[in-house]
């Protein structure tokens, strides 16, 4: 039986075989705003998409949305180590949405702000350790070493960080 709420029947059509069934999923979630949240996690993974114009109207949703539920913390750090850096880059994105309800992703973002080769993805790091606050304790390192660093921009998302979390 298909969903009959249209945003559980949008994020099932993000696994859709066709690509044309997965721009049309994309494109609808981007259009419903905020109500898309319940898709952040489908969305995310959807980031790695081989059809350009699918990524483009998820990107479009993600930027549309809060904090994702609480029970995708787990997930979402999985994304965080995967080869693609797009789904890395929201997962970090979303995680720093949760706040201190991402609190338990604290290791997997220090771990990716300090190894991630897509510089994008440890400034988004950076940033998600610094809207955790003080739960983010943990990274202090990390985020001292990136602060540290040559690049600019990575080095004053971290230091806010470091400033947020009591550093």
């Amino acid at each position: 039986m298909a969903p009959t709420d249209p945003i559980a029947a949008a994020q099932a059509a993000l696994s859709s075989g066709d690509p044309a069934t997965r721009r049309s999923a994309a494109e609808r979630l981007a259009q419903s705003g905020t109500a898309a949240t319940p898709a952040a996690l489908a969305l995310a993974r959807a980031c790695a998409d081989a059809d350009d114009q699918v990524r483009e109207w998820v990107v479009a949703a993600l930027e549309e949305l809060g904090p994702p539920a609480p029970g995708v913390v787990g997930d979402l750090v999985a994304l965080l180590t995967g080869p693609d850096p797009l789904p890395a880059y929201w997962a970090a994105t979303l995680l720093g949405r949760l706040g201190e309800g991402a609190s338990a992703a604290v290791a997997a973002l220090a771990t990716t702000l300090a190894g991630a080769a897509d510089l994008a993805v440890r400034e988004r790091c950076a940033w998600a350790l610094g809207k955790i606050g003080p739960g983010a304790g943990a990274a202090r390192d990390a985020l001292s070493r990136s602060a540290a660093g040559s690049d600019e921009r990575l080095a004053r998302l971290a230091s806010e960080a470091l400033t947020a979390i009591g550093g």
